[in-house]
């Protein structure tokens, strides 16, 4: 029996957030908004976060610096249960994190500090450690350098021969990004990117395109989320779509990673795909509701039961 639900590898940052930010105050002025809140967030980060919250035993696989925030990002999974054993503190490093100014609509143009992740590795002799789960999240493809491409292939190729489910979602997609994502795609069982990450990553509009684009090169289950327009998940020649839930935005920061979280939850669960994207939905709904990429989930009860409120 795996000794973890998920092991969640990649890429691990603290947000410091401030909302509702219109403008930069000129020179050197000062203007007041409404809340500063310090998270764990990025890809791995942000998702191990809430999968704890959602009651799963998750391990931390990544890096951070040498710095106080580093002591927040650690301390701070601590206090959720989640195991941090191969986080590494790498000497003389920054800790990887973001400024991110959280406009009144939501939007959150950000200022990002590449940091400890670019030096981060899974190493031969942590491997037997990190697949020692059911479940194997890579989060964070593009801003990982040391593992991005090749070693990233090889370690979720190793995941799925371990008999992990393996499950995949990047930051963003730039130009640059499909080199990275191209070899690891026949190793990836969950593919769960934006569609407009999906469309950069490809090259090609519309989501059926991509769902097959995806499945061609290896995927076996493209789950692509479409914000306002919900999210759809392909096994096959099946399409599951599930409706996104009339809630007030407040930030979306996290949003992708808390999905992510509350759909491998409800694999985890053994639920349908349906089930587990509604899961995924209110995961990500609560995560809207207020400032940061862990807002709104308080544990797996009130997660379902709002879930079940939004459903009915």
């Amino acid at each position: 029996m795996s000794r973890f639900d998920v092991s969640v590898v990649g890429l691990y940052i603290l947000d410091v957030l401030g909302r509702p930010v219109t403008a930069i105050p000129e020179g050197g002025n000062v203007d007041f908004i409404d809340e500063i809140r310090l998270t764990v967030a990025g890809t791995a980060g942000g998702t191990a976060v809430d999968l704890a919250k959602l009651g799963l035993n998750c391990q931390a696989v990544g890096a951070v610096g040498s710095d106080e925030k580093a002591d927040f990002v650690i301390n701070r999974m601590q206090q959720f249960g989640i195991d941090c054993t191969h986080m590494a503190r790498l000497p003389n490093i920054e800790t990887s994190a973001t400024i991110l100014n959280v406009r009144p609509n939501g939007e959150r143009p950000a200022l990002h500090c590449r940091g400890a992740s670019d030096h981060f590795d899974v190493t031969d002799d942590m491997l037997s450690d990190v697949l020692d789960c059911r479940f194997f999240h890579l989060g964070g493809t593009g801003l990982l350098a040391k593992i991005d491409g090749a070693p990233s292939a090889r370690l979720l190729k190793a995941a799925q021969e371990a008999g992990c489910v393996t499950t995949w979602d990047l930051v963003g997609a730039g130009p640059d990004t499909w080199q990275f994502v191209d070899p690891l795609l026949p190793h990836i069982d969950y593919f769960i990117p934006s569609i407009e990450e999906a469309e950069v990553l490809s090259g090609i509009q519309g989501v059926e395109d991509n769902i097959q684009f995806f499945q061609s090169r290896g995927v076996k289950c493209p789950v692509l989320t479409m914000g306002g327009d919900g999210s759809i998940i392909a096994m096959g020649d099946e399409r599951v779509h599930v409706s996104a839930y009339n809630i007030e935005v407040v930030d979306t920061t996290g949003c992708g990673d808390a999905f992510t979280a509350g759909f491998i939850a409800g694999l985890v669960d053994g639920r349908s795909l349906e089930d587990a994207a509604h899961l995924g939905t209110a995961s990500a709904s609560l995560v809207a509701s207020g400032l940061g990429s862990d807002a709104g989930i308080i544990d797996r009860a009130q997660v379902e039961a709002e879930m079940a409120n939004w459903r009915a």
